[in-house]
């Protein structure tokens, strides 16, 4: 039976001294720190940090007024149409910048798109509403209608085209207030080294919609509508002097959340059509199939 020499080991002591133990602390706090950071970096949304969705899981929702799917469909569909001038923004309102200035603007120079979209898809569960005609890109109808004529009078084709189908109702208006930060705030606290802060901002976009009569140039009925943005951060920092407190190490990090100014101007308008709806039905400008 072999004998095992053991006297070669010797059992160390390892001595902890408060210079190491800062270190450690300093070591494990960066750990900490940078794991956080590579969480949110990576990957925001499982952690619910970020509202950024990937693009294969984004849910595409055809209106965010749920109520305007659903009204009564009418006796008879209103024509109405909309000009690319006759529903804008009319704030000039620039994106808001505290470090430079910027020439872009806080509301999209397309919001009759949307306008478009919501009357198309008002009542849409119950046969739709409005019978919305074309008169952004008439233009481009028009061209069209006439290659149509010329190739079949090339081909000695006597079919005429039927008309243009033309509207009863204007749809004007337009984006016609946006004020940022109506109402801001924050909160924070610091306790050793270690702070976290969050602050708030809230800007107001207002939208105007009117129905004006092709027939007799009244205007029939007028809506405002009001809708909120929020805006919301949070910061977190922590400093530690360290080696033997004549080096400071400091490490920062924050989110911040932006309503999408888009949907809340979505959503303004959707309401606006559908007040528009109710005070029509209200003024018997159009009776509905109950």
């Amino acid at each position: 039976m072999k004998h095992l020499d053991l006297s070669h080991l010797r059992s160390r002591t390892l001595t902890v001294t408060p210079r190491r133990l800062r270190s450690l602390s300093v070591a494990l706090l960066f750990s900490y720190l940078l794991s956080s950071c590579t969480i949110l970096i990576k990957d925001p949304i499982e952690n619910n940090i970020a509202p950024i969705q990937r693009i294969e899981e984004a849910e595409i929702r055809s209106l965010v007024n749920e109520d305007l799917l659903n009204v009564d469909p009418p006796d008879r569909k209103p024509v109405v149409a909309v000009y690319r001038e006759s529903f804008t923004d009319q704030t000039g309102a620039r994106r808001s910048n505290s470090q430079f200035a910027t020439f872009s603007t806080a509301i999209t120079q397309a919001p009759y798109a949307y306008l478009i979209r919501a009357l198309q898809h008002a009542g849409k569960n119950n046969d739709g509403f409005f019978e919305v005609v074309e008169r952004v890109g008439l233009d481009h109808v028009t061209k069209e209608r006439q290659l149509i004529r010329s190739t079949r009078e090339s081909f000695d084709e006597k079919q005429k085209l039927p008309p243009l189908v033309f509207a009863g109702l204007i749809i004007e208006g337009g984006v016609i207030g946006y004020e940022s930060n109506t109402t801001s705030g924050g909160a924070g606290a610091r306790y050793l080294g270690i702070g976290t802060s969050k602050a708030y901002r809230r800007d107001t976009v207002q939208v105007s919609l009117r129905i004006v009569s092709v027939t007799t140039g009244k205007v029939l009925m007028e809506v405002l509508v009001s809708k909120t943005i929020l805006s919301a951060s949070l910061d977190n920092d922590v400093f530690r002097f360290v080696a033997d407190s004549t080096e400071l190490v400091e490490v920062e990090g924050g989110v911040v959340r932006n309503e999408s100014v888009n949907i809340a101007l979505q959503a303004a308008i959707e309401t606006a059509v559908l007040q528009i709806i109710k005070e029509g039905i209200e003024y018997n400008y159009w009776t509905v199939r109950r």
